[in-house]
């Protein structure tokens, strides 16, 4: 009986492991700066778990067996931290990663192979570990309030600020997903058909430090939430919004909505003038 007990035991335990979602980010010697095969890599592997229901992630920074101990532990721990950084610029929510340690130098014979080089070049990583939650929780239903379209519709004053609901970036990129454009094509014909109404697009991000702008990964360049606004610009002006009528800003991460990560990668409409001549 204990027998069984203790096969059970390891049989949940080694499930539970293979629910485990592993990345290795490979450096070059006394590097804690990422190659830019390894950043592609990785990037790759941010969009397979963007969509999970993490419970929590780990970073773990690792060297070969070059180095002192107190060198090691230092430059493995730079590399924990480089590999974080990726997490917050590309808009993952930082308060899933729940350690990030450098945990100095692997010995040689920890690979089992014959090259010392090949060895150490594989002991100079850092090793990412997600546990995503199984089955998925159920998201928390939102307590209704007025459309978007409603809102856009009704009376407006210079002031009004209005969020874009289901409108919904890619996470890291400046374009919508396919659903979401269907929703701004309802919004643009109903802003076009407002030619009073002038505003600006202001395009926010999430998870980033402080009041930085996240990277967007398609260009390189940290100014995502400028270019979730351009987006949004360039679209309505497509679909017969005048362009004198309205102008796009980035806002970064300045104004956090204190609720879920995902509420802070948002668009709103903040209206600007009401031309009463134009009606």
């Amino acid at each position: 009986m204990k027998s069984l007990i203790v096969f059970l035991l390891f049989s949940f335990q080694f499930v539970l492991a293979q629910k485990e979602m592993k990345h290795q980010v490979y450096f070059l010697t006394d590097e804690f700066d990422i190659p830019e095969t390894e950043h592609s890599r990785l990037l790759l592997f941010l969009s397979e778990i963007e969509n999970l229901d993490v419970k929590k992630i780990s970073i773990y920074g690792f060297c070969d067996d070059r180095g002192s101990d107190s060198y090691n532990m230092v430059l493995s721990q730079q590399r924990a931290d480089a590999i974080k950084e990726v997490f917050s610029n590309n808009e993952f929510d930082e308060t899933l990663i729940t350690n990030v340690d450098g945990k100095g130098e692997i010995l040689l014979n920890i690979v089992a192979d014959q090259d010392v080089y090949k060895i150490r070049g594989l002991n100079r990583k850092v090793e990412i570990i997600v546990q995503p939650y199984d089955p998925p929780r159920k998201k928390e239903k939102l307590p209704e309030k007025e459309s978007t379209e409603d809102l856009l519709k009704g009376e407006l004053k210079e002031g009004d600020k209005i969020q874009l609901e289901n409108i919904y970036f890619r996470t890291g990129y400046s374009y919508l997903t396919k659903d979401s454009e269907k929703v701004l094509d309802k919004i643009a014909k109903i802003l076009a058909q407002r030619p009073d109404v002038h505003f600006t697009i202001e395009g926010h991000v999430c998870c980033t430090h402080g009041t930085r702008d996240a990277i967007d990964r398609k260009t390189k360049i940290r100014n995502l939430s400028v270019a979730r606004a351009k987006y949004v610009y360039d679209y309505l002006a497509k679909k017969g919004v005048k362009r004198i009528r309205m102008r796009y800003v980035g806002q970064r991460r300045k104004f956090p909505l204190g609720g879920a990560p995902e509420l802070d990668r948002r668009v709103e409409i903040l209206v600007t003038r009401i031309d009463k001549s134009a009606n």
